[in-house]
């Protein structure tokens, strides 16, 4: 089964929480145990699963992940800005996705853990992709 989520991001880079989106699918399709794939099929955005309980904690993650990869002007493609640049480097390094177990009709998480889509070039349009593979 193949489904969409579709959102809007906000200017910049952020961390958007999606689990509840993904909950949502799974719940409507009946799926009670099986395997959950997301991707993003955008150079410019990721996936990963962390905690969000505290908000500093995705703030921290932004800020570490652009120390590592700084926006700037220097790197050898500059197709759209300088954001678009240093995001296709950020999308490599998170990765772009995930592959999630469903069980009792939910993503087996930890009780602080989330789904998270990184944004690193907004405002954009976002499609996250999920294939559910039921066991039933």
């Amino acid at each position: 089964m193949l489904k969409k989520i579709e959102l809007r991001t906000q200017p910049g880079e952020s961390l958007i929480n999606i689990t509840e989106d993904i909950q949502s699918v799974i719940r409507q399709l009946g799926v009670t145990e099986g395997i959950c794939v997301a991707s993003v099929p955008h150079t410019t955005a990721g996936l990963a699963v962390n905690s969000s309980i505290d908000s500093k904690t995705l703030a921290d993650i932004i800020e570490e992940v652009d120390r590592l990869v700084p926006t700037r002007v220097d790197f050898h493609h500059q197709y759209d800005t300088p954001h678009d640049a240093s995001g296709h480097i950020k999308s490599v390094l998170v990765g772009s996705s995930l592959s999630l177990i469903i069980t009792g009709g939910k993503l087996l998480l930890g009780h602080s853990q989330s789904v998270l889509l990184f944004e690193f070039d907004g405002p954009r349009n976002r499609q996250v992709w999920l294939r559910l593979l039921s066991e039933e």
